[in-house]
């Protein structure tokens, strides 16, 4: 055949399963974003409590939960961080039977594995429990392990009015955590001043970030007033039991926070009057649900400024996630899942973060990054590039078997779905083969109609329609609309 220059069915088969036939779009496999705006910009991919492999009670801490992220291309880790025996701080979920790991050891795993992926900057999000003397060693081990890696001062010698770019902070880690003082003190102390020195924050909240008690506290007070007065300013009123805890910080650690400061959310206002640009907050999912109901456009006004990082509530217990795409449509940097948990929530950030070479920064929407846009998932405006899209479901080629059936007696069929802002999304299913997973045929026609496809994911998923209760999972892809290749 080669002789003949012709080419084989085998060969065809080949060409169509290969790179060049793949529908991820070839330039969309390589960095092609401008990289030159600031963090707050990206959209960056983020990993909840990233060492459990397991449920968030009893399973294992493991380095490999960091390991397997960052080759995934995670750009954000999470590091719960609580004193342990011999001045040794360790790494696991508090007051739960979860197995513990060094600090240590995790902070090597980073060192070795983080830029395995992608070139561009690492946050880690450091879940701080540890006493003053354990956040020196903590200090410690960051500097001695990271090295020239860890982003121990500014980039410029200026008053930093906005954040640095992806590109700006290429092969650097950076430190989330709770601040003392502004940047600029801090960039003044020596390593000798500050061993030994704590300063104390004061923090409405007796509970960590992890146990916030969203899913109790009201968002709204029940009278209509109070309910519209918050609404119109996207405010939650003062939580239950918030008594103001002193919380003591190791200045050594302090002075390793640069462009990553955790600050308590308290409200769109609060921020807009007060906070820096250096400055980020972590709203609880349930809480942050409520914003994107009641007031989406300040929370969009509010992720233009400052890097918003959204977590699962405490309640997730067996590691489940929450569908991020609510989050993206609403600007939010860090959208931070259970990376080891297998489903829809992980497949969309998966497919997103395909694209611009998987290397866990994807550029925002213009709309999300413009102060005078007037955008929201719930009214587009005229902000997307409306699309048609029409898709044509053909056949499918050596399906695996389902678990029902064993053979290649599956009835196959493919739902594909749109995951975006809520006017796009949908379902659509295709007809049932029956008993053929080698070549089913469909030869189906899909037509969607995309208001805002700057946002939407497309997934293809193939189901086994043998099982009589629910259609059995065989496989999926996801990707972004946009990086979709033509013909």
């Amino acid at each position: 055949v080669k002789k003949r220059r012709q080419l084989s069915f085998e060969g065809f088969i080949r060409y169509m399963s290969s790179e060049d036939c793949s529908i991820l779009k070839k330039a969309h496999r390589t960095i092609y974003q401008d990289m030159n705006h600031p963090l707050c910009d990206y959209f960056i991919s983020s990993s909840h409590n990233t060492y459990l492999i397991s449920d968030q009670l009893i399973g294992p801490s493991h380095v490999d939960g960091y390991i397997s992220a960052l080759v995934k291309g995670c750009r954000c880790l999470e590091i719960d961080c609580w004193d342990g025996s011999n001045n040794e701080p360790v790494v696991y979920h508090g007051h739960t039977l979860t197995s513990k790991i060094t600090f240590k050891s995790v902070i090597k795993a980073i060192d070795e594995y983080a830029f395995s992926a992608s070139d561009y900057p690492v946050v880690l999000s450091l879940e701080n429990h540890c006493s003053p003397k354990q956040q020196e060693v903590m200090a410690e081990s960051l500097s001695e392990i990271l090295g020239e890696k860890l982003l121990s001062s500014t980039i410029s010698d200026e008053v930093v009015t906005q954040l640095p770019s992806p590109e700006a902070l290429k092969f650097k880690i950076l430190i989330k955590n709770k601040k003392i003082g502004t940047l600029e003190e801090g960039m003044f102390r020596t390593e000798d001043e500050s061993r030994g020195e704590t300063g104390e924050i004061s923090d409405f909240e007796e509970m960590s970030d992890e146990d916030e008690t969203d899913d109790k506290a009201p968002l709204y007070t029940s009278r209509d007033s109070q309910k519209r007065k918050s609404e119109h300013r996207g405010s939650a009123p003062p939580r239950k039991k918030a008594k103001v805890k002193k919380i003591k910080i190791a200045l050594m650690l302090s002075d390793l926070v640069i462009y990553t400061k955790s600050s308590k959310f308290v409200s769109f206002e609060h921020s807009l009057a007060n906070q820096k640009c250096y400055e980020n907050n972590s709203i609880g999912e349930t809480r942050a649900r409520k914003f994107v109901k009641h007031a989406a456009q300040e929370f969009i006004s509010h992720t233009l400024r400052f890097i918003t990082r959204i977590y699962p509530k405490g309640t997730r217990t067996s590691s489940s996630n929450y569908n991020p795409q609510e989050f993206w449509n609403v600007g939010c940097q860090m959208v931070a899942l259970n990376f080891q948990t297998p489903g829809i929530p992980m497949e969309l950030q998966n497919g997103k973060f395909l694209d611009n070479g998987g290397c866990g920064y994807i550029l925002k929407p213009e709309f999300l990054r413009n102060k005078n846009s007037s955008f929201t998932p719930h009214n587009v405006g005229t902000y997307g590039k409306q699309l048609s899209l029409s898709i044509r479901l053909i056949s499918g080629h050596q399906l695996p078997p389902g678990n029902q059936s064993k053979t290649s007696k599956t009835d196959p069929l493919v739902q594909i779905e749109i995951y975006g802002v809520p006017e796009d999304q949908t379902k659509k299913k295709s007809s049932v083969v029956k008993s053929n997973a080698l070549s089913p045929r469909w030869d189906e026609v899909f037509t969607f109609s995309l208001q805002v496809p700057e946002l939407a994911l497309i997934r293809f998923c193939v189901k086994d329609d043998k099982c009589l209760v629910a259609n059995e999972f065989i496989g999926q892809y996801t990707l972004p609309v946009l990086s979709m290749s033509k013909g």
